[in-house]
């Protein structure tokens, strides 16, 4: 009898790391049940709540990002507990003793697949963005296997070790079997009225806010829905600001637990370019109006967005012109049925489905 596969995939930090993390550890344990998978995370990142959520164990490095510039004092101490984080990483692969190690980009994928390389652990790294994040390219000349999401990648990593397998993501948005009507009504709203959703990522986006809040007469007076996430962050702050103000077309929210309803229910989303709802978009064709966030390294939302508005697949607004144009450009888009089935039609072209199997036949292959 065969011994049974033992994994560990580390990465995290934000949604768009943890989702795709959760999903091949899924199809994992779909294709081989009797899988040991370990996590490995940053200590107080959002990975060490949402990976047991998901029912898997997680291990914590001390590990966090440089500051910027690189020569400030404070980096000595993140050094300090990047080689604690390497050292401790290598305890838990000794004690684990993995076949396999994935990394999907973040501080702790560093340390513990630098650890792997130098235990001679066969690794596997995935990378969801066009533009590849450092911690995935220092440790593509090591990897057996690169999964890409994006073509092109060869600029960042070695040709013959890229697949290009696409981003796997959230299952319960493909499982939605909720008509549009009955998400429509779900949420207490008229499915006779186009609707537009707004989203920040988990935590909100100051911009995508702000421009909601400096047009509350444009929202008063069109015949549009509006379903705003504002973001757990910011929400005691919008609430405020709102007081008094009657707008019975705008549903606000601090956070959207079924997001497959609430794609289902829009007919147009604005949202930041993170890879993550970059793929969940292509995958269900949804028309989308898409503000890069400025704040994010190598600015690799910009260059995600241009990968799909240069294809007619989305509209592209900068960010820091999001306030003055993003709101009416939103109510004329999703009045123009045309445009919207053009959007539709040119977004679903790039999706790459099935990507968590994919990735998860290729870990099993290089663990043999």
């Amino acid at each position: 009898m065969s011994k049974a596969l033992r994994v560990i995939i580390s990465g995290g930090g934000t949604g768009g790391h943890i989702f795709p993390a959760i999903s091949i550890a899924n199809a994992i344990k779909a294709l081989c049940p009797d899988a040991s998978i370990l996590f490995i995370g940053a200590i107080g990142r959002m990975e060490m709540q949402r990976v047991p959520a998901a029912g898997y164990e997680i291990k914590g490095l001390p590990i966090r990002g440089f500051f910027r510039p690189l020569w400030k004092p404070a980096n000595v101490g993140v050094a300090i507990d990047y080689l604690k984080s390497k050292w401790l990483a290598k305890k838990i692969l000794r004690e684990f003793k993995p076949d396999v190690a994935v990394g999907v980009g973040g501080y702790a994928s560093a340390a513990a697949l630098g650890a792997a390389n130098s235990l001679g652990i066969p690794t596997l790294i995935q990378e969801q963005n066009s533009y590849a994040g450092l911690t995935n390219k220092n440790l593509a000349n090591k990897a057996e296997k690169i999964c890409v999401a994006y073509e092109g990648m060869e600029r960042f990593f070695p040709a013959e070790k890229i697949i290009l397998t696409g981003n796997p993501v959230r299952q319960n948005l493909l499982e939605t079997t909720i008509s549009r009507e009955e998400a429509i009504k779900s949420l207490g709203l008229n499915p006779s009225k186009k609707t537009i959703l707004l989203v920040g990522g988990s935590l909100g986006a100051r911009t995508i806010n702000e421009s909601v809040l400096q047009h509350l007469d444009l929202v008063k007076s069109s015949d549009v829905q509006f379903i705003w996430q504002t973001g757990k962050y910011y929400s005691a702050e919008i609430t405020e600001r709102l007081k008094g103000q009657d707008i019975p077309n705008l549903k606000v929210t601090d956070f959207i637990t079924d997001m497959g309803a609430a794609y289902k229910a829009a007919d147009l989303v604005i949202s930041r370019a993170g890879a993550s709802s970059i793929s969940e978009f292509c995958l269900i064709g949804k028309p989308v109006i898409l503000v890069p966030s400025p704040n994010v390294a190598e600015d690799h939302q910009t260059k995600n967005a241009l990968a799909l508005s240069t294809r007619d697949a989305a509209i592209y607004v900068k960010d820091a012109e999001a306030p003055a144009k993003l709101l009416q450009l939103a109510i004329d888009t999703v009045q123009d049925t045309a445009k919207l089935k053009s959007l539709s039609e040119n977004v679903l072209k790039l999706a790459l489905p099935d990507s968590a199997n994919i990735i998860a036949k290729e870990v099993i292959q290089l663990a043999k």
